[in-house]
């Protein structure tokens, strides 16, 4: 008997979710159907993929093996697929994006109903990571990243830029005064990231520079979470213009030292494996949330 590639999607489902009860849930499945699916495909084979027992799931040896030539059964479909679609015109097919939550919060989320009405017969799977991830381990066709790239085998596209300004509420600036100069800010409250170590940077001219290292009274992990910090008045921050040009446009943030900010502005860059031609529902979506990042990026 044939193995089918429903039941390779279901095989690489399960090892991506870490459970077949998890790997259920995203494809729509029973548990008890996916399980069947998966003893099925193993007695095709001949042999035991996986190791399950009540705690855990460990792939065998063949298991190994098999997963690696399944990924690239089915991102082969997948090409062939997406160049049917691209000979029809109409872009079709799932579409998975990564992306740090905030900018997915601000950036990606607010244009969705939109693309959605533009491109019907695109399925988004849309998922947030603040770490780099692995574009082929999380089955994903592109991600977003912030800043600057690092070297890698992976294919980028420009975006666009955001500036980096720093911003307190007006709660805040009432109950501690307005910093004037640069010096100004070991006198309050700044609100900085736990890693990297970089983004506690801020592009600050001064005597010494353009690049002010701040010593932050709190730190948190997400940049979503300092704004929020920021937003109930606990401290100055340095974020991203494509994350809070709504809170500065109502006043719910105010922008400081304007004239002493540097000008540096994040890189905002698409990353994928296509190195032949984009996938049309990868093109389609990059040229769309491009031309929506136009409006708050350089």
């Amino acid at each position: 008997m044939k193995t089918r590639s429903e039941e390779l999607q279901a095989f690489v489902a399960v090892i991506d979710c870490g459970s077949i009860s998890a790997a259920a849930e995203q494809m729509g499945q029973t548990p008890s159907a996916m399980s069947r699916t998966l003893s099925r495909l193993e007695a095709k084979l001949g042999t035991t993929l996986v190791n399950r027992t009540t705690r855990r799931m460990d792939l065998t040896e063949e298991g190994r093996f098999f997963l690696e030539r399944a990924r690239q059964i089915l991102a082969q479909m997948d090409d062939l697929e997406e160049r049917l679609s691209i000979n029809r015109q109409t872009p079709t097919g799932r579409l998975r994006i990564n992306a740090a939550a905030p900018f997915m919060l601000h950036a990606i989320l607010p244009w969705i109903g939109e693309f959605r009405r533009q491109y019907p017969g695109i399925e988004l799977e849309l998922n947030s990571d603040d770490l780099i991830i692995d574009l082929l381990e999380h089955s994903t066709d592109v991600a977003i990243r912030i800043g600057e790239l690092a070297d890698s085998s992976l294919h980028a596209r420009s975006l666009g830029c955001s500036p980096l300004l720093i911003l307190a509420s007006p709660q805040y600036l009432e109950r501690h005064g307005t910093p004037c100069a640069v010096e100004d800010l070991s006198q309050h409250g700044l609100l900085g990231f736990s890693a990297p170590e970089s983004l506690n940077h801020w592009p600050l001219r001064h005597a010494q520079g353009d690049r002010w290292a701040i010593r932050p009274a709190l730190l948190a992990s997400s940049g979503e979470t300092l704004r929020q910090l920021a937003l109930a008045g606990e401290g100055i921050v340095c974020l991203s213009h494509f994350m809070t040009h709504d809170d500065i446009r109502t006043g719910r943030l105010q922008v400081l030292l304007a004239e002493a900010n540097s000008g540096y502005r994040q890189p905002i860059h698409a990353v994928y494996y296509r190195n032949t031609q984009l996938a049309l529902r990868i093109q389609c979506f990059l040229d769309f949330i491009q031309a929506k990042l136009s409006t708050y990026a350089c």
